[in-house]
């Protein structure tokens, strides 16, 4: 049997709960970004699937997902007030000035935030601003790795295609 990739991951095997979540995270968020590595504008934005569904949407809707886990559910404020859709759906959404440079950074920078606004909480502690109601940081953590995950396996596969085309 071939041995498994070494990935960020793995260095944190006997470090505490807290830090095997963030190193899985960043993993997943790290991938995901790169996923626009080295492609065209063109490339980034083409459409395969039905759906609004795209490279660059994917990794701009990524960014809206830590908005709304680590700023509306942390800080409690408002979607209008923090600057994001009112839908998932509509974090896909492409503006004419989208580009792969602004989308990474505009992840980069969410994702920064995001480590800011979990820095001081306790994995038991609860966030309070979820339409759900109060919810640990333990299971946003698991909810995010979870999303990460989920869209680092469409970007892939969206990767795949459009390099193939």
């Amino acid at each position: 049997m071939p041995a498994l990739p070494a990935s960020f991951a793995d260095g944190v095997i006997d470090q505490p709960v807290r830090v095997q979540f963030e190193a899985f995270l960043d993993e997943h968020r790290s991938m995901l970004n790169s996923c626009l590595n080295g492609l065209t504008e063109e490339q980034a934005r083409r459409s395969l699937v039905p759906s609004r569904t795209t490279l660059l949407g994917l990794v701009k809707h990524a960014a809206f997902v830590e908005k709304v886990w680590f700023d509306e559910a942390v800080t409690c404020r408002p979607r209008t007030e923090i600057g994001i859709p009112a839908t998932p759906d509509e974090s896909f959404i492409l503006d004419d000035g989208d580009s792969i440079a602004s989308i990474q950074q505009a992840h980069r920078e969410a994702c920064e935030a995001s480590r800011r606004a979990a820095s001081s909480l306790r994995l038991d502690d609860l966030v309070l601003g979820n339409r759900r109601g109060p919810l640990p940081l333990r299971w946003v953590y698991l909810h995010m790795l979870r999303e990460l995950a989920q869209h680092g396996g469409h970007a892939d596969i969206l990767r795949e295609q459009v390099l193939n085309a």
